[in-house]
């Protein structure tokens, strides 16, 4: 299926040239000049949002927020805006990515095609089943049976377990893992994510599971075969 891109800014330019750029590499690609334009592109399906921040009447933050409570697709901001409480400000308000103008643009298809990756790895991860060794993770009832035996864990610890066997080999600081489960704008202990890892740790190392968790110290977390 052709994945759709929806362009949002108030310069004509920029959005013609974002449009020619992604359509050029086969991609299906919207426009939208305004706020009421963009909400009116929803109708359809979105896999991602280029989002300017400055535009009159409303401007990205505010269209980021109504955004967010009809559809979940990343939202990367493009903006002139340049400081760090912007960019704290977009991310709080929803936003995935924020790449400032001019922008480079490698650097913005890359950013685009990571983003799509992620969001087919976790379409993937919500439908199917994975077994790894005698671990096998059924995402969808958010079940996980350890030598065909269910395994309790609570939310937060299936939620790590899925990103570890999603992203498998790939590491996790406590501040990746922490934003990812528990959400950007969320205010806590980091020291909850060793709490849970040590959890989840017990549940697996009790039926000798094939994947642990291991630590790479300094850096973070990832689930690798014993």
């Amino acid at each position: 299926m052709q994945e759709s891109i929806l362009v949002v800014d108030d310069e004509l330019e920029i959005v013609d040239i974002i449009s020619d750029i992604f359509e050029d590499l086969g991609y299906r690609v919207l426009k939208a000049y305004n706020g009421e334009q963009a909400l009116d592109q929803l109708k359809t399906n979105v896999d991602l949002i280029i989002l300017d921040v400055m535009m009159p009447q409303m401007d990205g933050f505010d269209l980021c927020k109504v955004i967010r409570e009809q559809i979940y697709c990343p939202i990367l901001f493009l903006s002139a805006k340049h400081s760090e409480m912007d960019k704290v400000k977009g991310f709080t308000l929803g936003g995935d990515d924020y790449i400032t103008k001019p922008f480079q643009v490698k650097e913005l298809i890359a950013r685009v095609e990571a983003h799509l990756r992620r969001e087919q790895r976790d379409r993937v991860s919500t439908q199917n089943q994975r077994l790894l060794g005698n671990l096998t993770i059924n995402y969808s009832q958010h079940d996980v049976l350890l030598d065909g035996k269910k395994i309790d864990l609570t939310s937060k610890e299936f939620k790590i377990l899925e990103l570890l066997t999603v992203n498998l080999g790939q590491i996790f600081s406590k501040e990746q893992i922490y934003e990812k489960i528990w959400g950007i704008d969320a205010m806590g202990d980091l020291n909850t994510i060793i709490v849970h890892i040590n959890n989840l740790r017990a549940k697996l190392t009790s039926g000798m599971s094939t994947y642990h968790i291991k630590t790479v110290w300094g850096v973070g977390y990832k689930l690798e075969k014993r």
